[in-house]
């Protein structure tokens, strides 16, 4: 039970919920109940309204590629309903509290989220333990949700993106090329091997009190702490399954190859992707505003000075265990190589001469702004928590705008050489055809017809 000098703390700080409080994002109330599960409490000065997520320390990292749809599957199965009224009636329950919820699968978590008045925090939580421990896992509903889940995740490749070399659907460069060096799964999970059997051990095992994470944010109750411990605490905690060691790269993988996403059309995507090396502590920092500065680049390169991108990008991606650092830009189908030529000397170019200082200390405050701007409201908030329980430790968010703040050029000029001394994969998507080759070969085709209709009328004028 909790120790009376830790609920009346907590109970002083729901009460006061001062702009002190508020405005120290973060600073939260975080402590572990008995059970293991871990609460991260926020009091904000939104009244009427809290932020609530459910994360649980399962996600897709966890499986093989055989199985690997299974924790989206169950997490599509708990909302499927708690009774006779099915997913419907469930549904209904959390309109008549005026609440909203749905919930995500991740590599390494599952997480149900809700927005809800403040005044049914409780009852939406009470709604939410019905939904994850009631559910009947059903061959009906079990059928019905994996009909969801490949409509979700898209068409198969058709038999000519096979022949083409393909991938399916919209996967993107990056992740076609973590398939080839074995790092992602070459195609979605048939679903046809998960069954009852598997979904409910997948729920007995890793949906336990020791694997989860409460997160509320926003005017909460003040009877919340009791509620907690009351109800919370009584989930059952558990042994932890062996964590399932990431896959590494192969390494082997084409340093360049011209990737077939239709069969006619004008425009081309080109790709430059690195493998991201790890330069130490400040490592996340340092390949953020590195993006930030070659995103300018490109974009003044590209678009501004040679009019070949409307909207270039770069992006940063991780696979199991290997990250990727990727140019990408759309382009008319006959500009390929020049784009990725000037791509090329730009970074080159970047790398012998050094990022420019100023600009560096712009982006740098660009970004600074940017990590008060995004995070504003209970939503914002609650999000932010989720996505950065990595850096959470005893009521304490680290602050990341204190790693921004001790990156310099040097270290960026230093990271980018580093960078591209990595290997380097050239992707171009592109139509099989395009339109005045499409024409070609249509004209082509009728040249063909009309010689062998006349070859043939030939030969019957021939005859006897």
């Amino acid at each position: 039970m909790l120790s009376i000098g830790r609920t009346l703390a907590l109970l002083l700080s729901l009460l006061l919920c001062s702009s002190v409080l508020a405005a120290d994002r973060f600073k939260v109330e975080g402590y572990p109940l008995d059970n293991g599960l871990q609460l991260i409490l926020k009091p904000s000065s939104e009244r009427g309204h809290v932020s609530i997520r459910l994360v649980v320390g399962v996600g897709f990292d966890q499986f093989d590629c055989r199985h690997k749809e299974l924790p989206h599957l169950l997490e599509h199965l708990l909302f499927s309903g708690i009774d006779d009224s099915g997913e419907a009636g469930l549904e209904a329950r959390m309109q008549a509290l005026g609440g909203d919820w749905n919930a995500y699968t991740r590599d390494s978590d599952t997480t149900f989220v809700l927005e809800v008045p403040a005044a049914n925090q409780r009852a939406a939580l009470n709604l939410l333990l019905a939904a994850l421990f009631n559910t009947e896992l059903s061959e009906a509903r079990i059928d019905a949700a994996k009909r969801v889940i490949a409509h979700e995740n898209g068409e198969h490749p058709a038999a000519w993106q096979r022949l083409l070399g393909s991938a399916a659907g919209d996967n993107d460069a990056t992740e076609q090329l973590a398939t080839e060096l074995g790092l992602a799964c070459a195609e979605h999970d048939s679903l046809d091997n998960l069954n009852a059997d598997a979904l409910e051990r997948l729920r007995s095992e890793w949906y336990v009190a020791n694997n989860m994470t409460l997160i509320m944010v926003g005017d909460l109750d003040r009877r919340l702490p009791a509620y907690l411990e009351r109800r919370f605490g009584e989930l059952p905690p558990g042994p932890m399954p062996e964590l399932r060691e990431l896959p590494e790269s192969t390494g082997k993988a084409e340093a360049e190859r011209t990737l077939r996403n239709s069969l006619v059309g004008d425009t081309a995507k080109v790709h430059l992707i690195f493998a991201e090396p790890w330069v130490g502590e400040l490592d996340h920092g340092t390949w953020q505003l590195l993006r930030d500065y070659l995103q300018w680049a490109v974009y003044r390169e590209l678009r501004l000075e040679h009019g070949l991108a409307y909207g270039p990008s770069v992006e940063r991606s991780a696979y199991a265990s290997s990250s990727f650092f990727s140019i990408n830009a759309e382009v008319a189908r006959g500009d390929v190589d020049e784009t990725l030529q000037r791509v090329r000397d730009l970074l080159h170019g970047l790398a012998r001469d050094g990022l420019d200082a100023d600009t560096v200390e712009r982006l740098r405050n660009v970004a600074l702004a940017r990590q008060n701007w995004t995070v504003q409201g209970n939503t914002a908030l609650a999000d932010y928590y989720w996505s950065s329980l990595g850096d959470y430790e005893e009521g304490r968010f680290a602050d990341p705008a204190k790693q921004l703040r001790q990156i310099h050029t040097a270290q960026l000029d230093a990271a980018l050489n580093l960078l591209l001394k990595q290997p380097t994969y050239q992707r171009v998507e592109k139509p099989l055809l395009g339109t005045h080759g499409l024409i070609a070969c249509a004209v082509g085709f009728a040249l063909l017809v009309l010689l062998a209709i006349g070859g043939l009328v030939g030969l019957l004028r021939r005859r006897p």
